[in-house]
């Protein structure tokens, strides 16, 4: 009675205060970076490559530039490698990939015929740097609407250890909102546990925005199948079982970082689903 009415919504308390206290010192850090890179920029140069989510642009300095491009940007139905084009973008990140709002053509790609010199430069044209290309595909990456992942971890009050699987849909509604969906196999000394999470998660920045770890919070029901039980010593035939696999609807409530790579650290906790651990520490991988 004393943990489910007195522990648990302190817990539950200080989980949310942590979290709010995290995201403005998460945003402080980057105050002054972000005050200098979402002003919007104008940059005039050469598609070296495009998809449906970035564009490569070679500017007369010879310097690459990284956009991404989404259904609010202003362009035209197709970019080939090779047009000349002027950018105008916004929100920048410390990746070096900025948000495209206008891509205008300025001179059209020259066919492989219409001009040896310019099939001659496009032979011997720079390759896009590592850095440039790992960004591309990390956004690319970032953009699939349907992943899976593995998480482990341990469960506290009862003591567990934890392994799942996830998957991840979305964006949906927003660009910061996931469905994630997982399932957890739970074992320990008195309590076994099989959980069906129906969470979602904000993120409260990208990962790929405004640094390497970003935080995001997330809750949904929970569908609990839980035994409990355990064997006296050994050589002892005494076996003592509290019940067969009981059902429990919980909801939980979780707050966590993750970053460019998909690895995810977080901490969990269930409302109305005893005996569920009161906090479980995770940590995760989506591929």
């Amino acid at each position: 009675m004393f943990l489910k009415y007195v522990i648990r919504p302190r817990l539950c308390a200080g989980l949310i205060c942590f979290v709010l206290l995290s995201a403005p010192s998460y945003s402080q850090q980057n105050n002054s970076s972000n005050q200098t890179q979402d002003q919007t920029t104008t940059v005039e140069g050469t598609i070296v490559s495009s998809s449906r989510l970035t564009v490569v642009v070679k500017s007369d300095d010879n310097q690459y530039h990284l956009f991404t491009s989404d259904r609010d940007t202003a362009k035209p139905r197709s970019l080939q490698a090779g047009a000349r084009v002027r950018v105008v973008s916004d929100e920048g990140d410390q990746t070096g990939a900025r948000h495209a709002t206008n891509i205008t053509v300025l001179e059209a790609a020259q066919s492989a015929g219409s001009s040896g010199s310019a099939t001659s430069s496009s032979r011997d044209a720079a390759p896009i740097p590592p850095t440039v290309r790992n960004v591309e595909n990390q956004i690319r990456r970032d953009a699939q609407r349907w992943r899976v992942g593995v998480q482990g971890g341990v469960g506290l009050d009862p003591e567990l250890v934890l392994f799942g699987v996830h998957s991840q849909m979305g964006p949906i509604f927003s660009r910061n909102v996931f469905f994630r969906p997982n399932a957890d196999f739970e074992w320990g000394e008195v309590t076994d546990m099989v959980a069906l999470n129906l969470e979602a998660v904000y993120r409260i920045s990208s990962p790929t925005r405004g640094g390497t770890w970003a935080p995001y919070l997330g809750g949904g029901p929970s569908l609990n199948f839980i035994h409990q039980g355990f064997k006296t010593q050994t050589g002892q035939s005494r076996d003592i079982s509290f019940s067969n696999f009981d059902y429990e609807t919980g909801f939980n409530i979780l707050a966590g970082f993750e970053n460019r790579h998909g690895t995810f650290f977080e901490v969990k906790t269930s409302l109305y689903s005893h005996p569920a651990p009161v906090v479980r520490l995770i940590v995760g991988r989506h591929f």
